[in-house]
């Protein structure tokens, strides 16, 4: 959650010098960018790990990776630490960025895997791999993207990266581990390899736990030629070289999903990438799909009324999904996860939410246990909406700003972190579903002179 520029969520509540937040990838923390550092928290119970105060900037976005010392850092606010168009990889335990890479305009976004850096441009995607000295691997093109979405999984055995195509609506699906090498002897006098600076050239050391500059401003050459197109849509792109003069042509296949006719608001997938969820602009409807054959798996409704889609999440065994929005309620949703052997996730007593209090006497409960129209059985000859289901469980912040949604640590709990520096803990009854229960709120940030 980017709050660095004033746009029409903007709010009176938003906490002053407060410019970032965000998850780690398991949502066991959540970092903070200021206007004067940055910060680290623990979710539940809520405490500070860690601070930085910087006497010369802000930081706009604040990256972390689970719990270990590094972080990707972006300048931001009315006076920026870095530049805008620079990330630097920090180390806490050295105290100091000991990796940067530049480029030639914003950076919307970043995130990071074990072995790999993603940054986000209005309309550009590049994968590095995660180093010392961070050697860029692919580079994707996309429709103006200055939300900056894009999404990786955060399994160690699969690496997938979700992005917005080219297309309004559509969705660009990358399978990291399957990229290709090539390589092919070229005459001297071609584009270079793009060259970043680093306190370092040696290796990353293995990652570790935390929360117990680079001195080089040499500008970032980046390459900046089109992928190639194949008939079948694969996605074939350019080429690096090295210092011995051969090429070394890096391919992967590109899967397309047409996922929204509008332009896309928020992306998420789960941790292992088998499931990628999307919202349009007209935020009324999330589609969940699988990422390897496109397949829509299940379309829920946030509501009737245009809404901007702040967060969408996964729990950890991705049967159901918190939802974030400006209308200040965080909706939560079951999936209907089919397990391995074709059995469906739910209780051997039941489906999820099957004794949900619904309000409506339009609405009943889905197999799923989400609500769903009581006409939905005629859903063939009625409009769409009557086929939709809706959440089986919801509550509402107190805070009129901008907010994002995560599952908690604690089995049924939904944890959210507000633009004025708040922090809800809210539990939810898997059977009954209905209206959650607030446990806990704090401000995590009451002062920062504090």
């Amino acid at each position: 959650m980017n709050l660095s520029k004033p746009s029409s969520s903007s709010s009176v509540a938003d906490a002053p010098g407060l410019l970032y937040a965000g998850f780690n990838q398991d949502f066991g923390c959540f970092s903070a960018g200021l206007d004067s550092g940055f910060r680290i928290y623990n979710c539940d119970p809520l405490k500070e790990k860690m601070r930085k105060d910087f006497e010369d900037g802000g930081i706009s976005i604040v990256e972390m990776l689970f719990r270990c010392n590094y972080l990707a850092l972006v300048g931001g606010g009315k006076n920026p630490k870095y530049p805008p168009n620079k990330v630097i990889i920090w180390d806490d335990l050295k105290n100091k960025g000991i990796a940067e890479l530049e480029f030639r305009s914003e950076v919307k976004n970043v995130k990071l895997r074990r072995d790999r850096i993603v940054v986000i441009l209005s309309n550009k995607v590049f994968v590095y791999i995660f180093s010392a000295n961070p050697q860029k691997l692919h580079t994707f093109e996309t429709i103006d993207n200055d939300k900056g979405l894009v999404t990786l999984s955060s399994s160690q055995n699969h690496a997938i990266l979700a992005f917005p195509g080219r297309q309004k609506g559509h969705i660009q699906i990358v399978d990291l581990n399957t990229f290709h090498a090539t390589t092919a002897v070229t005459s001297n006098n071609s584009n270079t390899l793009p060259t970043h600076s680093s306190s370092t050239t040696s290796s990353f050391p293995h990652h570790r736990h935390s929360f117990s500059s680079s001195n080089n401003d040499h500008q970032t050459p980046f390459e900046d030629r089109r992928p190639s197109v194949s008939n079948t849509g694969k996605i074939k792109n350019s080429n690096s070289i090295n210092s011995s003069g051969s090429t070394t042509v890096m391919t992967t296949n590109v899967s397309i999903i047409p996922a929204h006719s509008g332009k896309l608001s928020c992306l998420s997938v789960n941790s292992d990438g088998s499931k990628c969820a999307s919202a349009s602009e007209k935020g009324t409807l999330i589609r969940v799909f699988n990422t390897s054959s496109g397949k829509l798996l299940n379309e829920l409704r946030r509501g009737v009324d245009r809404a901007e889609i702040y967060s969408i999440a996964f729990n950890q065994d991705s049967t159901r999904l918190c939802v974030s929005s400006d209308k200040g309620t965080v909706h939560i949703f079951n999936l209907d996860a089919i397990l391995g052997n074709g059995a469906s996730h739910s209780p051997s007593n039941g489906y999820y939410g099957e004794k949900i209090v619904v309000n409506n006497p339009m609405l009943s409960p889905s197999p799923s246990g989400n609500r769903q129209s009581s006409l939905s059985f005629m859903k063939d000859l009625l409009p769409k909406y009557f086929s939709s289901e809706w959440s089986f469980a919801h509550f509402k912040v107190m805070a009129d700003c901008r907010c994002i949604c995560g599952f908690g640590q604690e089995v049924n709990t939904i944890i959210v972190i507000c633009a004025d520096g708040s922090c809800y803990k809210f539990l939810f009854d898997p059977r009954k579903g209905g209206e959650c229960e607030r446990e806990n709120y704090t401000k995590f940030l009451k002062d920062l002179d504090e």
